[in-house]
């Protein structure tokens, strides 16, 4: 378990590290800054306050983040290691290669490194009050039995909103194909390679 943990927290950083980098293209200095110009910009992280340190831990452990994050994490690499073999050329090489990857991955990334990312975004977004409110709430059969089911229900509500805009997509692309038949015939032309020159 504690394996797929780090190979889905390797994922999982994968994909939060993605969308941050887009948010920080978004606002990042000029593309001519030179890169220590841009690190010297960004402030150092104050540290968060030892007590809200100490409750925010508390609530790690009340909402059984790192056994809740071993699961997702896991979850994602069985996901992903589907998509991840049907995106390489077939070959020998293929497995090998995918479980070097992993292996390599989960060296550079922990649980522990999520928690500490889940702890200053706690410390971000949330007061001390919340905090202890929160750890008071996840103590209750009400607070329990959320921990249990909303990561269910986020992947299922994920997983049929995906469906949904794949059909959506679909029917889309077909009306269009079907009021456009000149669209339609440029579209089968450029896929077997016939397209007329521009």
């Amino acid at each position: 378990m504690k394996t797929s943990a780090a190979v889905a927290a390797a994922v999982v950083c994968i994909l939060f590290l993605g969308a941050r980098s887009v948010h920080a293209q978004d606002q990042a200095a000029p593309a001519a800054a030179p890169p220590a110009a841009a690190s010297q910009a960004a402030p150092a992280a104050a540290p968060i306050d030892p007590v809200k340190a100490a409750d925010i831990q508390r609530l790690i452990e009340v909402a059984g983040m790192k056994d809740l994050m071993a699961q997702t994490m896991g979850a994602m690499e069985a996901n992903i290691r589907p998509n991840l073999e049907g995106s390489l050329p077939p070959g020998e090489y293929r497995a090998r290669l995918i479980d070097l990857f992993f292996e390599k991955f989960r060296a550079k990334l922990t649980i522990q490194d999520f928690l500490d990312m889940a702890a200053a975004a706690y410390d971000k977004y949330l007061t001390d009050d919340d905090i202890k409110g929160l750890i008071q709430f996840y103590q209750t059969p009400l607070g329990q039995k959320t921990l249990t089911i909303l990561p269910k229900l986020t992947v299922e509500l994920q997983s049929e909103g995906m469906k949904k805009g794949e059909e959506a997509g679909r029917d889309a692309m077909n009306e269009v194909l079907t009021e456009h038949p000149d669209l339609a015939k440029a579209l089968q032309d450029a896929a077997q390679g016939n397209a007329p020159p521009r």
